[in-house]
């Protein structure tokens, strides 16, 4: 009992973790540029299709270019869309982004097919990672390392690189950046951008541990969604915890209560949100108040 409670547990690390790149790429946009990002899930599934194609046609050293195509297409439909919504009533990018996702669900459709695709884990991570009790793939393991690697490269990017520094003010009082000079739309633009490397990433290190669906879309963006919720709108440390802890929820309710596990992290946000109404780390933001 205690050797599956502490591999559910580890298992639902990972995929805490996974849903912490997303809710993070979530939680820039809308920070930053006041857009609910209804399209989120699709660049998610992207990044895994983006993964597929480059893998099939010029091998595993060409995977990691996945998030950054996926940031490609993230910035072309900022600069096309995304960008006529700004100051404008949230229901307008409400609805324009839950079309967008519709329609690049159906373009992947379309060029990938619907069906699922298998996506093995590259050879170097085959086999089983044993540390006493606990028993997890290999790919598991790396996966976990890895969005370790790239939260703290972020952080260090938003704290410590001028581009990281203007983001973080912006995402506060984006008018007041405007006046200092700095070129504004350019920076929401990267800011889009990075959100959908972000979920391009996580897509692209789900897609071993899934089968990769056009699906993925619609049933990666409501986690990402709760755990904004549950950490606190804009907050960076609030979207790691909340993200570790609907993992860890999520993984043990799917092995000790299979048929709550599909509600079970929605029962986790309505107890925070009892508790402390703006998220374990929510703070007052006048511009959304």
């Amino acid at each position: 009992m205690l050797e599956i409670l502490l591999s559910q547990l580890a298992n639902g690390l990972v995929l805490g973790f996974l849903y912490v790149l997303l809710a993070i790429g979530l939680s820039i946009i809308f920070g930053l540029l006041g857009v609910i990002n209804f399209a989120h899930g699709a660049f998610f599934a992207l990044g895994a299709y983006f993964a597929i194609t480059l893998q099939s046609t010029f091998g595993w050293w060409s995977v990691p270019l996945a998030p950054i195509l996926t940031a490609v297409v993230g910035i072309v439909a900022e600069r096309l869309l995304i960008r006529h919504l700004y100051g404008k009533d949230p229901l307008l990018s409400l609805i324009l982004t839950f079309a967008l996702a519709l329609f690049m669900t159906a373009m992947i459709r379309l060029i990938w097919g619907a069906g699922g695709i298998p996506f093995g884990a590259p050879p170097i991570f085959s086999g089983v990672f044993e540390y006493g009790p606990i028993f997890l793939t290999r790919y598991r393991v790396a996966v976990l390392v890895i969005t370790v690697i790239l939260l703290i490269a972020l952080w260090a990017f938003l704290t410590f690189t001028p581009y990281g520094r203007i983001l973080r003010a912006g995402s506060r009082d984006p008018e007041m950046v405007g006046m200092l000079g700095i070129n504004l739309p350019r920076v929401l633009t990267g800011a889009f951008g990075l959100g959908c490397l972000l979920a391009g990433a996580g897509g692209l290190l789900a897609a071993p541990l899934l089968t990769v669906t056009p699906d993925m879309a619609s049933a990666a963006i409501m986690p990402a969604f709760v755990i904004v919720t549950i950490g606190g709108l804009g907050s960076y440390p609030g979207a790691i915890v909340a993200g570790v802890l609907v993992g860890l929820v999520t993984a043990l309710t799917v092995q000790f209560m299979p048929a709550a596990s599909a509600v079970s992290m929605y029962v986790l946000m309505a107890v925070i949100l009892l508790i402390r109404p703006r998220g374990l780390f929510g703070e007052r933001w006048e511009r959304f108040e």
